[in-house]
């Protein structure tokens, strides 16, 4: 019996190969027959041939939607990726000491969420860089630096045909970035300052925080400490120095947004620490777990305003890419230099001479391009390659500095990826932070603070940076930023949303530069002998006559 079931398999298996054979012959001879042939045999070349376009023609009408369903599996497999990271990092006992199985979450308002809560670095490149790699954005790019290389040459040719010599005018740049010395030793004051101060209270408090028998009163006192130097050892002093020695725009602005990333530093520091001390048990572990001199420094120096104990390195690091991008940020100075004295001193050569109303009209019409241009080429130099350079020295693998903000529909997302850096400590310090002490019920008055914050942070720094008080950035920031971000939000998608964005932020741009120019020129031709505190409030180009 046994053997005769042996001898059935065998020949079904041969029954089910033979079936396979022929049908895979039959199949042959179809396809065979699908392609005409010549009189001798041979396929049809040309038939070959369109049947092989034909087949190019579909698989380039089915490429999109491959594409489309391969990013979104990728996207989800980062996704869990990350959330995996999350997960795994939220394990130690530091943070399930912190966590109420019966709540779900933290136990009360006493602590934070650990800094794992917030912000999670993964390392990946820069959106110009991923877009670099593409030929035709390559040459995109090419085609740029070749066009501002005609400005440079056609100025200086034209320049040296009216003058009768070769004529490079650096007047501009040598004014603005004038007094480097005094910047030099402002900029060691605040770095060993922040280096010094912030580091040394918190390892005072932490030290003795567990032993203290007046916990409260120990943590406002070293708390009040800290604040007194943040508002005065770095901001008041600091603020001082540039008024008292008359820092040109350049060098003042130079300063002034050290002042405001070592603030956000410094802050960041204590604040990402102090849940680890106070989740810390002494039961456990006789010794307090600080963070080391060497990672504070990192941290000083890293492209980020978010402190973790490590961060993502790259292994090596690619000196020929930082270089490249040390002499795009120099090159990219010059073509700030060669763009406003070439279009905007003009455009307020012409308003001198013309009504205000009318001059008004088309000093912004003349200069809205080159306003434009300034603003995206300060983008690329600082956010791209100022960034981008000091992370590949310090091989910080994550270099999500800005995101793809041009392709935006809406003000919100606009806002979200202009610039990450700085949106990343605000939204985790103060619109989390604020929603953390006054619920999610108020995420409106959450933005809305978030947004006077920003607002008054930048006109401290133009206002300094300038010298005199003109809050027009608060006023475009406060009254049209927040209308748009409320109003075009993120249900607003098509393309005409994000040209409605681009005009509005281009005039925008162009409506603030202008002003603020304005107002220079007035403070700088229409000195007053005593002026009042009216004065330095009430903007001086409503009664100026300017004579560029």
């Amino acid at each position: 019996m046994a053997g005769e079931e042996n001898i059935s398999v065998r020949n079904r298996r041969s029954t089910y190969e033979t079936a396979e054979e022929k049908e895979d012959l039959s199949k042959r001879h179809e396809a065979d027959r699908s392609f005409p042939q010549s009189s001798n045999g041979h396929v049809d070349v040309d038939h070959l041939v369109t049947r092989k376009m034909q087949l190019l023609v579909e698989a380039e009408q089915m490429k999109p939607a491959f594409m489309q369903q391969i990013d979104s599996h990728f996207t989800e497999f980062i996704n869990g990726l990350i959330a995996k990271s999350v997960q795994l990092e939220f394990s130690p006992p530091a943070f399930s000491a912190m966590c109420s199985k019966k709540d779900g979450g933290f136990k009360s308002k006493e602590l934070r969420a650990p800094p794992e809560h917030g912000k999670v670095f993964v390392a990946r490149k820069s959106v110009f860089d991923e877009l670099f790699e593409v030929k035709d954005i390559r040459t995109t790019h090419h085609t740029f630096i070749a066009f501002f290389i005609m400005i440079i040459l056609s100025t200086l040719i034209v320049d040296s045909i009216d003058e009768g010599r070769l004529v490079v005018k650096f007047d501009l740049l040598v004014y603005a970035f004038g007094k480097s010395s005094v910047v030099a030793s402002t900029w060691l004051y605040m770095f060993l300052s922040t280096l010094t101060v912030p580091y040394g209270l918190f390892l005072l408090w932490a030290q003795g925080y567990h032993g203290s028998s007046h916990k409260t009163i120990r943590s406002a006192f070293f708390g009040g400490l800290f604040m007194i130097f943040q508002i005065f050892a770095l901001g008041v002093v600091t603020t001082y120095i540039v008024i008292a020695y008359h820092l040109p725009p350049a060098s003042a602005g130079i300063v002034m947004l050290e002042q405001v990333r070592l603030l956000m530093k410094g802050y960041s520091f204590i604040r990402e620490n102090t849940s680890r001390i106070l989740s810390f048990t002494p039961q456990k572990t006789n010794t307090v777990q600080v963070p080391k001199v060497s990672q504070y420094l990192y941290f000083l120096f890293a492209p980020t305003l978010i402190y973790r104990d490590a961060y993502p390195r790259n292994p090596t690091i690619r000196w020929s890419y930082v270089a490249t991008m040390f002499a795009e940020v120099l090159a990219s100075v010059f073509y700030l230099h060669y763009v406003i004295e070439i279009y905007v001193f003009p455009a307020f050569r012409k308003y001198s001479r013309e009504h205000y109303v009318r001059g008004l009209a088309l000093c912004i019409l003349h200069t809205m391009l080159p306003c434009i241009l300034v603003t995206l080429i300060l983008f690329y130099l600082l956010l791209h390659c100022w960034h981008n350079a000091f992370a590949e020295m310090l091989r910080f693998a994550d270099r999500m500095f800005y995101k793809d903000w041009w392709n935006s529909t809406s003000y919100a997302r606009y806002f979200r990826t202009w610039n990450v850096v700085v949106h990343d400590w605000l939204y985790y310090y103060a619109y989390k932070d604020f929603l953390w002490l006054f619920g999610k019920k108020f995420k409106a008055v959450a933005m809305l603070s978030v947004f006077t914050f920003s607002a008054v942070v930048h006109e401290y720094i133009l206002g300094v940076s300038f010298g005199y008080f003109c809050p027009v950035l608060f006023f475009f920031y406060m009254c049209f930023g927040t209308f748009f971000n409320f109003i075009v939000s993120d249900r607003r998608k098509g393309p005409i949303w994000n040209v409605l964005l681009c005009l509005t932020l281009g005039l925008g741009i162009t409506m603030v530069n202008y002003l603020y120019s304005l107002e220079w020129y007035a403070h700088r031709h229409c000195p007053l002998k005593n002026p009042t505190f009216l004065d330095y409030v009430k903007p001086r180009s409503w009664t100026c006559h300017l004579k560029v």
